[in-house]
C-alpha cells in the first residue's frame, strides 16, 4: 500500500507534464499506475473511468482523485488532488503575464505541438486498452456500438448513453464472462459517510442555486460550485457556464476570460483550473484558491459518494458481464474521442501525421516516458514552423 507522500511524489510529477487535457490525462495515468506502477489492472481503471465519465465533473481529475483513494484512503485522495492541480493554478497566472512577451508566432508554435501529444498518448492507451478488455466478438461489438453513439450523439449525453449501453448489452450477451469482476474497486469509505457526503453534495448544490442573484463571496462561491456541479463531459463543457457566471454578469471581460482559457490549454493539468485564473482576475490569490475549491468539490463529494455503493454492486452475482461491458464501452469512448476532438484538431497536414505517429512510436515501442513525447512534438513543430 503506498503512503500519501508516494501519491503525492507521483501525481506531482504528473500535474508537471500532463499536457494535452482530460482525454490525454486518462493516457498519462493509465502508463503511470497501470503499466508502471500496478497500482490498477485494466479492468479496475476502466471500471474508474466509465464512473467518472459517467458523473458531472473534472473527469481527469476525479479519476486522479479515485486514484489516490483507492491507493492510500483520504489522505491519498487528497494528495493526488493537490499534486496534480497545483502545478496549473500556478502556472495559469505566470502564463497569463508572460503570454504576451511570447509573440504570437512562438505562442501558435508552442499550442500546436501540445495538440499533437494526446494523439500519440491517447493512441497508446487505447492499443493497450483494447487488447486487455476486447477480447472476444461481444466486447468488441459493444466498443464499436459505442464509437458509433457518441459520433451520433454529438454532446456529453452521448458518453453516459455509451455507459448505460455497455453496462446492458453486457448483461444481456456476456453469459460466458465470469459472475463477479475478477477485479473489484475498493476504497476505505463506510456507506453512512458516503451518503452524507451525497448529501452534502445536493445541500451544497440547493444553495448555490438559491444564491445566483446574491452578491460578493456567496455569489462567487456559488457560480463557481454551480459550474463544476452541472457539467458533463468536463473541460471545454464547463466554459459556457463559466462565461455565464462571470463574462455576462460583467465581472470579467471577455478579452481576459480568452486570453484565460488559452492559458489554460497551454499548461499542464486539469483545464478546470481556469477557476484560478479568472477568480485572481475578480479578487486576488484568496478568490483564485477559493474558486479552485468551489468548482471541484462537487465533482469530489458526488465520487466519493457514489464509489462505496458500486463496490457494493460488483458483490452481486450478474456485475461480472456489467463491468466487462463498461469497459469494452470505455474503450469505444476513447476510440472515438481520439478522433474527435483530438485528431481532427491536432492533425492538419502530413507533417502532423508523421510527428504523431513517430511520438505513438517511441511511446509503444521505446517505452519514453511522455514527457519526452511533449518534448518532442514541440520541438519538432517548432522546427518545421521555421524551416517552412
Amino acid at each position: 500500500m503506498a503512503t500519501w507522500r508516494e501519491v503525492f511524489k507521483i501525481f506531482l510529477q504528473l500535474g508537471m507534464t500532463s499536457f494535452g487535457g482530460p482525454t490525454a490525462h486518462v493516457g498519462y495515468f493509465r502508463q503511470a499506475f497501470v503499466e508502471q506502477r500496478q497500482w490498477l489492472n485494466e479492468s479496475q481503471f476502466a471500471q474508474l473511468l466509465a464512473i467518472c465519465q459517467f458523473l458531472p465533473g473534472p473527469a481527469s481529475s476525479q479519476l486522479g482523485f479515485a486514484i489516490g483513494l483507492h491507493r492510500a484512503g483520504w489522505q491519498g485522495a487528497l494528495a493526488a488532488f493537490v499534486a496534480f492541480t497545483s502545478p496549473s493554478v500556478i502556472l495559469l497566472i505566470a502564463f497569463a503575464a508572460l503570454l504576451p512577451l511570447l509573440g504570437p508566432l512562438h505562442s501558435e508554435m508552442l499550442l500546436h505541438g501540445l495538440k499533437l501529444v494526446p494523439v500519440a498518448v491517447v493512441l497508446h492507451a487505447v492499443v493497450a486498452m483494447a487488447q486487455s478488455l476486447l477480447v472476444d466478438m461481444s466486447r468488441r461489438f459493444i466498443a464499436l456500438l459505442a464509437v458509433l453513439i457518441i459520433v451520433w450523439v454529438d454532446s456529453s449525453w452521448g458518453q453516459i448513453l455509451a455507459i448505460v449501453m455497455g453496462a446492458g448489452l453486457g448483461l444481456v450477451l456476456m453469459s460466458h464472462v465470469p459472475a463477479k469482476p475478477a477485479s473489484a474497486i475498493y476504497v476505505s469509505i463506510q456507506e453512512a459517510v458516503a451518503r452524507i457526503l451525497l448529501i452534502g453534495f445536493a445541500g451544497c448544490l440547493v444553495l448555490a442555486l438559491i444564491w445566483v442573484s446574491s452578491t460578493g463571496v456567496e455569489q462567487f462561491l456559488a457560480s463557481y460550485y454551480r459550474a463544476g456541479a452541472l457539467v458533463f463531459g468536463g473541460a471545454h463543457v464547463v466554459l459556457p457556464l463559466l462565461d455565464q457566471a462571470v463574462v455576462t454578469t460583467g465581472l470579467v471581460s471577455e478579452t481576459d476570460f480568452m486570453a484565460g482559457y488559452g492559458a489554460a490549454q497551454a499548461v499542464p493539468g486539469p483545464m478546470f483550473t481556469l477557476a484560478a485564473f479568472l477568480g485572481y482576475i475578480q479578487g486576488g490569490l484568496g478568490y483564485a484558491l477559493l474558486g479552485v475549491i468551489a468548482i471541484f468539490l462537487p465533482g469530489f463529494l458526488l465520487l466519493a459518494g457514489i464509489l462505496p455503493f458500486w463496490h457494493k454492486i460488483t458483490k452481486l452475482a450478474w456485475s461480472g458481464r456489467i463491468v466487462a461491458g463498461v469497459n469494452a464501452a470505455v474503450v469505444g469512448l476513447l476510440i472515438a474521442t481520439l478522433y474527435d476532438p483530438i485528431a481532427t484538431s491536432a492533425l492538419l497536414g502530413p507533417i502532423d501525421w508523421l510527428v504523431a505517429i513517430v511520438a505513438f512510436a517511441l511511446l509503444q515501442w521505446a517505452r519514453l516516458s511522455p514527457l519526452w513525447i511533449v518534448c518532442f512534438c514541440v520541438l519538432a513543430t517548432s522546427i518545421v514552423a521555421y524551416i517552412f
